[in-house]
């Protein structure tokens, strides 16, 4: 196979084809390349790259590989990339520099793959600066990953696997989950929006949904394995679906995964221009749909909106989130916020102050503005400071913190249900799970991970609740 090169201007492109489904299987001659060898695989990014971390360990495995997490014992090591922001980017460089004395061991593999492998400058960097990084695979590349390594041992030549779209739609692959308990399992890939910001169009490619059998069989499987929940996963997952336009939507897809009985049911993210109101409206027939609402806004100004190809009117979100509210109990919400936008004016940032009062988040997850080339703000003679963009971003983290603390203290002295997941990251003595509404509970006790436990709140601090176990007669 000859190495092939991403083209921004060719990924904007969007064509009407849907893919044909192919199985994934793997030939015998590959299944024992990694045997008696060890693989490092580092995540960076959403649940999406997440999951594709997920698979990038089950293929590996598949080939006899065994998983280490000491990177320096390790005989791959694979860098599964973000390119959202240009921190994420410097960061991931960052470790390629740590990790160039390692490429002089003898039988030592070293590789690259995400989002930041779909872009153009990155490869570039790459092939003419950095020949010790062995293998490059694109996203539509991932099941690619046992020839590619086939490949490099037998050429050991750089090889560059970066398509610019898919051409089939790639199903049971291998998966080593991260969690015992929660599965991740993706119901669409890519972005038809282009957000005038966002480079996951360009990386991720077009929107495409996986059959509704396929992403059902995965829900069952992980409902026959123990696991307890289920979280979707979609660029957009409310555009479920609009690709095959066949009639079946999110709201159809979301109800049939209820109905498999796991215990719960979550999803993300959402843009809340095209979420539906009868996908909330299920949360009073189904129990296990859990009541936690992730909606970027991005900005409180219209403008800015505009801007930013996010055209939503300030007030139908905000009627959303009170229609949420009024038939969702206990609901939380929770937001992204870009600060800096090219040229936002003082104005337009308060109106995003004045929107997060408003509506008193949860929690938001604030970026200064990246940029990103490629996309169509990074062509926009910016003239606001780095010293005015980083103010503002104090601002909103203020604001940001105390609704954070306030929010979460109106859970003391509630009992809440929390999977456990294991020991608390901060505390051995003490365990750790979520509750229904998306909040990080620690608490002492000796539950079995995957149990779902009452517990009652007694302390909250911004980022947690404290709690105690308590019985059913305490209730």
């Amino acid at each position: 196979m000859e190495n092939t090169l991403p083209n921004l201007k060719k990924a904007r492109n969007r064509t009407k084809e849907v893919f044909p489904r192919k199985t994934f299987y793997l030939e015998e001659d590959l299944k024992t390349i990694g045997k008696g060898k060890l693989y490092y695989v580092r995540t960076y990014g959403c649940q999406n790259n997440v999951r594709d971390g997920e698979n990038i360990k089950g293929l590996l495995e598949e080939m006899g590989y065994k998983e280490t997490s000491n990177f320096n014992k390790a005989n791959i090591v694979i860098l599964n990339t973000c390119a959202v922001r240009e921190n994420a980017e410097k960061k991931v460089f960052g470790e390629v520099g740590f990790l160039k004395n390692l490429t002089k061991k003898k039988d030592f593999i070293f590789g690259i793959c995400g989002c930041m492998a779909q872009e153009e400058n990155v490869i570039i960097e790459i092939i003419q600066n950095k020949p010790y990084i062995n293998f490059v695979f694109g996203t539509f590349n991932l099941y690619e990953l046992p020839q590619i390594i086939k490949e490099y041992l037998n050429k050991k030549k750089q090889i560059i696997r970066v398509n610019i779209s898919q051409t089939e739609m790639i199903e049971d692959l291998p998966s080593t989950r991260d969690s015992q308990v929660k599965g991740y399992v993706n119901i669409s890939y890519g972005c038809d929006k282009f957000c005038t910001y966002c480079i996951v169009p360009y990386t991720r490619g077009k929107l495409r949904s996986r059959s509704k059998e396929d992403i059902l069989k995965e829900v069952n499987d992980l409902v026959k394995k123990g696991y307890k929940e289920v979280v979707l996963l979609g660029q957009n997952v409310n555009s479920y679906g609009v690709d095959k336009n066949d009639g079946y939507t999110f709201v159809n897809l979301l109800e049939d995964v209820c109905k498999t009985n796991i215990e719960r049911v979550r999803f993300t993210s959402n843009n809340p221009w095209n979420f539906s109101k009868k996908a909330i409206d299920l949360y009073k027939k189904y129990k296990n749909l859990m009541s936690w609402f992730h909606l970027p806004i991005q900005s409180g100004s219209e403008t800015m909106l505009k801007k930013m190809n996010r055209e939503m009117k300030i007030s139908d979100y905000t009627n959303l989130i009170k229609y949420i509210r009024k038939n969702v109990k206990d609901c939380v919400v929770s937001t992204d916020l870009i600060v800096g936008f090219p040229n936002e004016t003082e104005k337009e940032f308060k109106e995003t102050l004045k929107l997060y009062k408003k509506i008193k988040y949860d929690n938001a997850y604030t970026f200064i503005y990246s940029k990103k080339e490629g996309t169509y703000a990074a062509t926009i003679d910016d003239k606001l400071t780095l010293e005015t963009k980083k103010e503002r971003l104090q601002q909103l983290n203020e604001l940001v913190q105390y609704y954070s603390k306030l929010n979460n203290e109106k859970f003391v002295g509630k009992i809440l249900k929390v999977l456990v997941e294991g020991e608390s990251k901060n505390n051995e003595s003490m365990q750790s799970g979520y509750s229904e509404q998306w909040k990080l509970v620690n608490f002492k006790g000796n539950c079995k991970i995957g149990d779902i436990v009452d517990v009652k709140i007694i302390s909250a601090s911004r980022f947690s609740l404290n709690g105690e176990i308590i019985d059913n007669n305490e209730k």
